[in-house]
């Protein structure tokens, strides 16, 4: 009977191995899925916000951001830092990437396209929610009765972060004490950046969150 029961512990001990191993390959796998590819050391990496009327397609380099939808933005990808020429819809633009750094291409109608930093967020317990002015108006970003200020005093083309506690929170954008618009409630959750770009200007503003999109 020894060598039946040594095989069949062989046997059980090879399964159990061989699961073990298929679990962690389909760990891998769903990481894979949910990161994408592992971005080389030193990457720059670009996305794009779409904050005209029509369809857009960017490209860095060689690097496509294609069908932009209006009020949309692409998913970031990553490429090598350095110099390249920006192809923004029609327009183009020399853009400058360093290397660890996050950026932001934005298209608006009649204005030319923008190149925005997106300094990166590592905390996976708390949200970050970011203000990107791109009007021309001191803006804040306040609970919806303008009791308390979110994010305050973003200047003409500057950001303002904060960290907050994920939630489903909804605010409005404030210059000074006036209110500018009530804002779309949005969901914040452990790790993300959502980002509120305020383009216009001379009183016409537009405001949008700009999140990542849910199959990037």
């Amino acid at each position: 009977m020894t060598k039946p029961t040594t095989l069949r512990r062989f046997t059980l001990g090879t399964c159990a191995l061989a699961l073990g191993l298929g679990m962690l390959q389909a760990h891998a796998a769903d990481d894979g899925a949910l990161y994408g590819p592992k971005a080389p050391k030193g990457s720059a990496f670009v996305r794009a916000y779409n904050a005209s009327s029509a369809e857009l397609d960017v490209s860095v380099g060689q690097t496509q951001l294609k069908q932009i939808s209006p009020l949309g933005s692409s998913d970031f990808k990553f490429l090598p830092a350095g110099s390249y020429q920006a192809q923004v819809g029609t327009a183009q633009m020399p853009v400058q990437l360093q290397p660890e750094h996050y950026y932001t291409l934005v298209s608006q109608s009649g204005a030319k396209p923008r190149l925005v930093e997106e300094p990166p967020f590592s905390s996976r317990q708390k949200a970050m929610l970011r203000v990107q002015n791109l009007s021309d108006s001191t803006l804040s970003l306040k609970t919806a009765d303008g009791k308390t200020a979110v994010v305050a005093d973003v200047a003409p083309d500057g950001r303002g972060d904060r960290e907050i506690n994920p939630v489903k929170v909804g605010l409005a954008l404030f210059e000074g004490e006036r209110k500018v618009a009530d804002l779309k409630p949005v969901t914040l959750e452990r790790g993300e950046v959502v980002s509120l770009f305020v383009t216009g200007g001379q009183g016409k503003l537009s405001p949008v969150w700009v999140k990542r999109p849910i199959d990037g």
